[in-house]
């Protein structure tokens, strides 16, 4: 019997199930995962190179994508690329396996907008953990979102109470977040404020460490809730 999660957003979705894109050439692996994760409660589509993933991304719109960086025909750097320049799948949570272990490789996935990065070989828990964890922050930010517009639909947009936070972000820092909520990755923010990506990256982690998140996902999430955006 497979074993729904007791906890967190998950728990009140039993009958509807958030689906998961996997995408792992190594067939053993791919069924690995995807017989853990429909275990653990969620809807599973798989796709054996990121061709086949671009493919289902329409199809079946997954709320999250688990994909290996080494594949035949398009690459998991390349699957992230398609999927940053697509407005509607901004945040998706995108989460690397891969064997490639390096600090240049794993700087690149970020700045394409992967969110976590998970070396091989790898504890299916672990895998399952992080899943939970970046589907619970998106599904709020979902939440938040939605209750913003309907706000803003009503004309009782000035009655949300604004939360009191002192943040001191530079004038650089607020530029990047913006771009950042809107979804662009960082070599994209890079070409548009006319820096390079590490420079992005510094950034990027600056705003990490003042608002005290972990990633991508969470630091949007952040910046919406204390207005730190528009």
């Amino acid at each position: 019997m497979p074993q729904f999660p007791a906890s967190g957003v998950l728990a009140n979705l039993c009958f509807m199930p958030l689906t998961i894109l996997v995408a792992e050439d190594d067939v053993g692996t791919r069924l690995s995962i995807s017989d853990y994760l429909e275990c653990s409660g969620y809807s599973v589509v798989s796709a054996e190179n990121g061709a086949d993933a671009i493919a289902l991304l329409d199809t079946h719109q997954p709320h999250l994508i688990v994909t290996d960086v080494s594949m035949p025909l398009i690459d998991g750097y390349e699957l992230v690329r398609h999927v940053r320049r697509r407005p509607a799948l901004r945040l998706l949570p995108i989460v690397f396996l891969t064997g490639r272990t390096e600090t240049t490789e794993r700087v690149k996935g970020y700045q394409l907008g992967c969110d976590v990065y998970l070396a091989k070989p790898f504890e299916l828990s672990e895998l399952g953990a992080v899943v939970r964890n970046l589907l619970d922050r998106t599904q709020m930010i979902e939440t938040e979102w939605r209750s913003r517009q309907g706000f803003e639909a009503s004309g009782e947009i000035g009655e949300k109470p604004i939360a009191d936070i002192d943040i001191a972000l530079t004038d650089r820092e607020k530029q990047v977040l913006a771009l950042l909520s809107d979804g662009l990755s960082n070599i994209q923010i890079g070409n548009h404020l006319h820096l390079s990506a590490r420079t992005v990256e510094k950034h990027v982690s600056s705003l990490l460490r003042k608002t005290e998140t972990s990633n991508r996902a969470e630091l949007v999430r952040f910046a919406m809730e204390h207005h730190l955006v528009v």
